[in-house]
């Protein structure tokens, strides 16, 4: 992609306009749609602020093709324990959900309920996944996972919204900051650059 920089500048780092495609190749995935401020779901486990949000066209199918698992926790499978509900239905796989009470839950065709380490969580759903990527579709378990350096990337989808309050993706108080490398551009430092306005009201 040329602009007017690059033109004055050959040198200069093009500008980043959205990730790749994304493949099947047996990733780790810490995958979400999140709010400018850093929220994955607002007050227990509220979705409705994704309404209206718009993706670029194929986005959703990439993943549906490239997902062979999925991985939850206990919290998020409480607020919607729908295993037809990843991609609004457009995909269907194999579910995992790590709990520590599984035989409080009932069972559900396609979903198997974990109680081990987080570890042997991401072993078992990466098997089952075969050979596609395993999306892990919790704050928590996500957050467990990087420490232990079991996440390969983590997907971030950012919405043009504020939600002020709900459920972040990474809520470590009193830890350390985890340095990222970014990973569609030419500079794995590279800030990202976003701009916005009020949208009008209607």
């Amino acid at each position: 992609m040329h602009t007017a920089e690059t033109a004055r500048n050959p040198d200069a780092v093009p500008p980043i306009t959205d990730t790749e495609r994304q493949t099947a190749s047996g990733k780790v995935l810490w995958h979400f749609t999140m709010s400018l401020d850093g929220f994955v779901a607002g007050p227990a486990h509220c979705m409705d602020w994704m309404t209206g949000v718009a993706s670029r066209p194929g986005l959703v199918e990439e993943y549906t093709q490239s997902t062979g698992a999925v991985l939850g926790g206990r919290d998020g499978w409480d607020a919607y324990p729908d295993a037809n509900a990843t991609y609004g239905g457009q995909w269907q796989g194999p579910v995992f959900v790590l709990t520590h009470r599984p035989e409080e839950l009932k069972p559900v065709d396609g979903v198997t309920f974990l109680n081990c380490d987080v570890a042997e969580a991401v072993r078992i759903a990466l098997d089952a996944a075969g050979g596609k990527n395993l999306e892990v579709l919790s704050p928590s378990i996500g957050r467990q996972l990087l420490e232990r350096g079991l996440i390969d990337e983590i997907d971030l989808h950012i919405a043009p919204v504020l939600l002020g309050d709900g459920i972040r993706l990474f809520d470590t108080p009193g830890g350390s900051p985890v340095r990222l490398g970014l990973v569609n551009g030419s500079d794995p430092s590279l800030v990202v650059n976003v701009r916005y306005r009020l949208a009008a009201a209607g």
